[in-house]
């Protein structure tokens, strides 16, 4: 795996599986990360099987795209991507297994899922992590567009975690929807992005849950398009993808 691979690495808590997370939210989730977890669809995770996705950057100097299938029930994950020469490369594995496995998936693959996850779903997060510091700063102005948000900062710890020390600053609406993300590294060694601020759109609903597809602005000053293709849910009960639409 290539070290542009690490594009836009985020810092998190290390967990064993979302599944303990998602179960202890409700007694943990400050007020303001609950309406925005719950504008997402959080009610219903409990009923997602399997969530496909393909992640995508686009950037000066740097275009990627890694697919992945998790499960979240088993944390079981699988992965298809690249490695630096352009050859395919699959893996398959259960993350609470994650020390047994090759190299290239604890160092590279597994942080990339992290990575990945967290950018696409991360407003379920700001009430799973239950070791962030989340702080409503009530109305700010938009760091892109025009007009004013409710800002709802989320700071991980300085120390766990890929990237310990991030800073998820969340713009939210009315309706609890993130209209704009700014984020800053913490205090990892080599960040390869500093701050990355875009704006969240291209809405899609897949099954119960709401998904942001289209993340457009600048990292480090230059511009950036993260995006999520072939978007996906597996309903417990059923064998079948639904699509985002």
């Amino acid at each position: 795996m290539t070290n542009s691979s690490r594009i836009i690495k985020i810092g998190f808590l290390v967990f064993g599986a979302l599944l303990l997370a998602s179960a202890t939210w409700a007694q943990n989730c400050p007020p303001a990360a609950e309406r925005i977890a719950k504008a997402y669809g959080l009610d219903s995770w409990g009923q997602i099987d399997g969530i496909r996705y393909t992640f995508n950057v686009d950037r000066p100097g740097l275009k990627l795209s890694r697919s992945w299938v998790w499960e979240p029930k088993t944390d079981h994950v699988t992965y298809e991507g690249k490695d630096k020469a352009g050859n395919p490369v699959k893996a398959t594995y259960v993350r609470s297994q994650l020390s047994s496995q090759p190299a290239d998936v604890k160092n590279e693959i597994d942080p990339g899922f992290v990575n990945d996850q967290y950018w696409l779903i991360f407003p379920f997060h700001t009430c799973w992590d239950t070791g962030a510091d989340v702080q409503d700063k009530g109305m700010q102005k938009l760091p892109l567009g025009k007009g004013s948000a409710r800002l709802v900062s989320v700071k991980y710890p300085s120390a766990g975690g890929y990237t310990p020390g991030d800073t998820w600053d969340l713009y939210v609406g009315t309706d609890d929807r993130v209209e704009e993300l700014l984020f800053r590294h913490g205090v990892s060694q080599k960040p390869v992005i500093k701050v990355t601020i875009v704006r969240w759109a291209g809405y899609k609903k897949a099954g119960p849950l709401l998904v942001s597809t289209d993340h457009r602005g600048t990292a480090d000053g230059k511009p950036v398009n993260i995006t999520f293709t072939n978007v996906a849910v597996k309903l417990t009960g059923s064998d079948t993808w639904v699509n985002a639409q």
